[in-house]
């Protein structure tokens, strides 16, 4: 493995490699990926706790007011109270963090010089395509269903999808992820422009946000 590719995070100017040729544990120690866990686990792990602490205060007292609740488009509480924000019979944000809990350390152990399993790296790539699943979910319930936007929520969806695009693309580079040889011109192309390309995605969301509550935003102006 060359030393671009100990970096880490997906160096655009590399090669593809060939499927199934990645380090005999599918990775290396990734300071760059490290610091990728790291940084979006850290946010997500923030985020999600202070959504845990509100929603404790508004059990507590149904009169407080989270401080998210900024107009009548802006805020959690709503959110946090609905039949959406407790999915699986409790509060999402506690799946928010544990899961980002898990992210933090596996963006330490990396930067710590630790060699993550093949396994490890799918069972990462695993669980953040169902986060990214259930945060496009979440964005459909909360602008058409609730009509809220939840402050804390939109960063938690921020980080989530950022962390499925570059682990998806780490292990798609590495081997870990197999890349037929027809599809692997495709796959530079994409690692190539992996910036615009989820710029242009966080860019549909702006959109579908702006469109949606345009009422609201043209009467700030």
């Amino acid at each position: 493995m060359s030393g671009a590719d100990r970096g880490g995070l997906v160096e655009i100017a590399g090669s593809v490699p060939a499927a199934g040729r990645a380090a005999p544990d599918g990775t290396g120690p990734g300071r760059r990926m490290g610091v990728l866990l790291t940084v979006t686990g850290v946010i997500g792990l923030l985020a999600s706790f202070r959504l845990a602490v509100d929603d404790w205060h508004v059990l507590k007292d149904p009169a407080y007011q989270p401080s998210c609740d900024i107009s009548p488009v802006v805020g959690c509480g709503s959110a946090m109270a609905s039949p959406q924000g407790n999915l699986l019979g409790f509060p999402n944000m506690l799946l928010g963090i544990a899961a980002f809990a898990v992210v933090v350390a596996l963006g330490v152990a990396l930067l710590t010089g630790s060699r993550l399993h093949r396994a490890v790296w799918l069972g990462l790539n695993g669980g953040a395509l169902a986060g990214v699943v259930f945060t496009h979910w979440l964005i459909q319930q909360s602008l058409f269903e609730l009509g809220r936007l939840c402050p804390y929520c939109a960063v938690v969806w921020t980080v989530t999808i950022a962390l499925f695009w570059y682990v998806t693309l780490r292990n798609l580079k590495h081997g870990v992820l197999p890349v037929p040889p027809r599809g692997r011109a495709a796959l530079s192309l994409v690692l190539e422009s992996h910036a615009l390309l989820l710029a242009a995605w966080y860019g549909l969301i702006v959109i579908c946000v702006l469109t949606r509550f345009w009422s609201y935003w043209s009467g700030l102006l």
